[in-house]
């Protein structure tokens, strides 16, 4: 009896002291690691970071529950969902939302399509493959103010804009491209794609170089034509490549108040070219409705992330992530 219960106190006495030395053992080696003490260096960035735009989110979230109209402090005392049952009943912004749907389907299909054909014909070896890839390349240079203010030289009303000394060389009437409702929203659609076809070429591009030679040599052997060769057997495999240019390009088309602003010149575009980001932007600095204007953009923000959600998924599945 005597000896069991000093066998227990030697285990009562041993354990705390053993866990106790285990605790320090990881306290220690947690302080020692690279996380730790690399904190110095990215700790402040992380900080300012989630102050700057975590926190900005958060408080535009907030706003978006009251009735601020800019005038004094806002009063969170009473939140409620007011102005998004505003946003869904407001023909302007309905407008704005279908006008942004056409915009990302327009733009991004098209950039697609193009980019794949160019892709393709560099791929397969055309001449002047240098030339044509920087001429395609060169627009992605350039900024959204930059580019819009090309564009509205060459869409310029009259007879000054160079697209309409081509329209009037044919003998037709000079056309108003931008003031045109149902016009504007294609001239965008064109100068955007315009800008960033080159972009969905380059990941073509590079997808297509990614693969092994040897498909083409196999189709060769089994009779099949270059151009059945690139649809039935390459196009197919660059799944990825396609995905991770779509939701690129749909988030330069969710974002491109700046191009539409700067080729409009005003907060108000033209019938058929206004978007979220531009509605946006008209209710809250121009109109001061800034509850308004932030409920917008949190519904703007949801949309980014419909579009960022299923290609994260996508490249989680793929072992990518």
């Amino acid at each position: 009896m005597t000896t069991h219960d000093t066998t227990e106190t030697t285990e009562t006495a041993t354990g705390p002291s053993e866990e106790r030395v285990d605790w320090q053992t990881k306290l220690r080696y947690f302080l020692n690691s690279d996380f730790v003490r690399s904190s110095p260096y990215w700790g402040i960035p992380f900080l300012l970071m989630g102050i700057a735009v975590y926190g900005g989110i958060g408080y535009n979230l907030a706003i978006s529950f009251t009735d601020y109209a800019g005038i004094a402090r806002p009063s969170f005392s009473s939140l409620d969902l007011e102005m998004y049952r505003r946003a869904l009943a407001d023909g302007s912004f309905r407008a704005a939302a279908f006008q942004n749907f056409v915009l990302l389907v327009g733009f991004t299909s098209i950039s697609l399509g193009l980019g794949l054909f160019l892709a393709v014909l560099l791929d397969y070896g055309i001449r002047y493959k240098e030339t044509i890839q920087t001429i395609y390349l060169l627009p992605m240079a350039l900024s959204f103010v930059v580019t819009a203010q090309l564009w509205l030289w060459m869409y310029s009303p009259g007879s000054n804009g160079m697209l309409n000394v081509l329209v009037t060389t044919f003998g037709f009437e000079p056309i108003d491209w931008l003031g045109n409702p149902k016009l504007s929203l294609a001239a965008v659609i064109f100068a955007l794609v315009w800008q960033f076809s080159g972009y969905a070429m380059v990941v073509f591009l590079a997808g297509l170089q990614s693969l092994p030679s040897d498909q083409f040599e196999a189709a060769k052997v089994d009779g099949a034509s270059t151009t059945k060769t690139y649809v039935r057997i390459i196009i197919p495999q660059l799944k990825q490549a396609s995905v991770g240019a779509a939701v690129v390009l749909m988030l330069f088309a969710l974002k491109a108040f700046d191009f539409l602003y700067a080729i409009t010149g005003n907060y108000r575009p033209p019938n058929g070219t206004d978007i979220l980001a531009t509605l946006m932007v008209r209710e809250a600095f121009q109109y001061g409705q800034w509850a308004y204007g932030a409920a917008i953009a949190t519904m703007l923000l949801l949309l980014s992330l419909a579009v960022i959600a299923p290609y994260l998924i996508f490249q989680h599945r793929q072992g990518s992530l």
